[in-house]
């Protein structure tokens, strides 16, 4: 079944892209994941799928792959720190790696769930540390997990984004590609926070 959720004003789908930035201003824990983003290259350091009912999600992070609710339908890292494993991040807004695509309208609602599926068949396994490899299947990081969903799909969110200083850096999958290479929307507050 397609659910779908309104957070911070951004409509989601089931199988949308939540696309964060790591640290919370004013907390230690917040300004260590903060330095953990700045390792990842752009703005978006971190990915969710949006799954289901209510605020359900599913995301690759230090616990694995794990499911977690949002609290209401404001982003409140602090209130869903626990069951993320003390995550601390930014919302900046969604993805939508179907839109522009050319799918009719029931090919999308076929795909969304066989993404929510195969995140759902996801959950428990291990985070994988090794970010090379991206075809790994019983580990994943945040962006590998979106990728993989939907690379069975036919919908490859690899856009070939490197670093120049480090060999094999293109088959990383960051989660900034799956921002800049899926149509996408930032929320309001992110959008006032970054104008001159």
């Amino acid at each position: 079944m397609i659910h779908t959720f309104t957070l911070e004003g951004l409509t989601l789908q089931t199988g949308d892209v939540l696309c964060t930035m790591n640290g919370k201003p004013d907390i230690l824990p917040g300004e260590f994941w903060r330095l953990v983003g700045r390792l990842v290259p752009g703005d978006v350091d971190h990915v969710a799928l949006y799954l289901g009912p209510g605020g359900q999600c599913a995301e690759a992070g230090a616990r694995g792959v794990i499911l977690f609710g949002l609290s209401g339908d404001k982003w409140d890292s602090e209130a869903m720190a626990i069951q993320r494993g003390l995550l601390f991040d930014e919302l900046i807004g969604a993805a939508y790696p179907l839109e522009g695509r050319g799918y009719l309208p029931e090919e999308q609602s076929s795909i969304r769930q066989e993404v929510a599926d195969f995140c759902l068949a996801q959950v428990g396994k291990p985070y994988n540390l090794n970010f090379l490899e991206p075809e790994r299947e019983e580990a994943y990081y945040c962006s590998q997990l979106v990728y993989k969903a939907y690379l069975r799909q036919g919908v490859n969110l690899n856009t070939g984004l490197s670093i120049e200083s480090l060999p094999g850096a293109n088959r990383i999958i960051y989660p900034q590609e799956i921002w800049s290479g899926c149509a996408h929307k930032e929320i309001e507050r992110h959008r006032l926070a970054a104008a001159p």
